[in-house]
């Protein structure tokens, strides 16, 4: 009996361990890769980016034809032609930068995500796959190459860290069980335009600065103006006022929809631009001037980038 007893668990415990051992752990992701739109009109849309904001041009990669403009070597806006026109939503997808691209994969797969089969490697090294987060936005998560890029003129950009995009969110708890459960973003701060409302969330990456902002309440069936404004990518400055110079000295003057700086209920100096499309470019200050409304920061302030 005893024999046989072994014999059992010589079998059993190293399928215990194996299965225990098949769970892959989740790698880190350190930032915000990009943010895919689509332009009806590429060069006017060039001036916007090239020429006010100051980012390296550079055509898309991959099947998709279009271009992208470069903050730093590893955050971009992808600009592509759109596949009809007179669309309402400009929102093309997300992405994210990640430590392993394979293992990432892995770790979805198993955890029940659809994924590719096998991730895309790029020329200059860089692997990325793509996926979709419970309310059908594609998720692109991407791991460096080896080549990091060098800006033509750094000095022109306005800004050399994207610290955050937004989109349209309609169910909190869905997308946390997505980006909080499963791939570990965690709350950085929330906020709402009057007491007792959470009009904004923001789930910071697990292993960096950057976040994602979810935008709620949102009309049912929203305007092309109003996806273009929760749709919207968020440059890092030091300085609001130096900002505004910048762009006064370049011969910008603002539109319409483009206010005056205003202070942010999260306590941070902001000003919007809006790309020929109508995306919100929320250019805002890396750090807090007063206490944040609604609720406390948990996480670390943003900065410059550091690798450009």
């Amino acid at each position: 009996m005893r024999n046989s007893l072994v014999l059992i668990l010589g079998l059993v415990l190293p399928g215990l361990l194996m299965g225990q051992n098949s769970d892959p752990t989740r790698p880190a992701i350190t930032g915000i890769s990009h943010m895919s739109l689509y332009a009806d009109d590429l060069p006017k849309s060039e001036a916007f980016y090239a020429s006010l904001l100051g980012w390296d041009q550079v055509p898309a990669t991959g099947a998709k034809s279009g271009v992208r403009f470069y903050a730093n070597h590893l955050q971009y806006i992808e600009l592509l032609s759109p596949p009809r026109p007179d669309m309402i939503n400009r929102l093309d997808g997300i992405g994210f930068v990640t430590k392993d691209a394979e293992a990432l994969r892995m770790f979805l797969s198993v955890h029940g995500v659809a994924v590719p089969e096998a991730v895309t490697v790029e020329r200059d090294g860089s692997r990325s796959f793509l996926t979709h987060a419970p309310e059908g936005n594609q998720v692109e998560f991407t791991q460096p190459g080896h080549s990091a890029r060098k800006p033509k003129n750094a000095s022109e950009s306005l800004s050399s860290h994207i610290i955050h995009i937004g989109m349209v969110a309609r169910d909190r708890a869905v997308l946390d069980r997505f980006y909080k459960d499963l791939l570990g973003f965690h709350l950085y701060w929330q906020g709402g335009s009057s007491a007792g409302r959470t009009d904004w969330v923001m789930m910071q990456v697990p292993d960096g600065t950057d976040w994602l902002e979810y935008i709620l309440l949102q009309p049912a069936e929203p305007s092309r103006w109003q996806f273009a404004s929760a749709n919207h990518f968020a440059p890092g400055v030091a300085s609001i006022t130096e900002l505004q110079k910048r762009l006064v000295a370049r011969g910008w003057t603002p539109t319409s929809h483009e206010r005056p700086p205003l202070l942010g209920a999260d306590g941070k100096w902001q000003l919007d631009l809006f790309d020929p499309d109508g995306t919100r470019a929320e250019f805002m200050e890396f750090k807090p001037v007063k206490e944040p409304c609604c609720s406390p920061y948990t996480g670390t302030q943003p900065g410059p980038s550091a690798t450009w």
